[in-house]
């Protein structure tokens, strides 16, 4: 059995209206939204550097 299974599945975000956003307001979005996506890929290469060291423990 996955743990995954037991997990609600997840709904994705609703979308944010941007037609009543200014250029300012949609280039700050966009500034957000970018920290988010450098968060995440900074998440991505701390879990396979994670497991790159214990994949490398374990073939010894």
């Amino acid at each position: 059995m996955n743990l995954e299974d037991l997990e609600p599945a997840k709904k994705p975000a609703a979308k944010k209206d941007l037609t009543v956003m200014s250029v300012d307001e949609l280039r700050d979005y966009i500034a957000v939204l970018q920290g988010e996506i450098e968060r995440a890929e900074g998440a991505i290469a701390a879990k396979q550097a994670h497991r790159s060291g214990a994949e490398a423990f374990f073939k010894k």
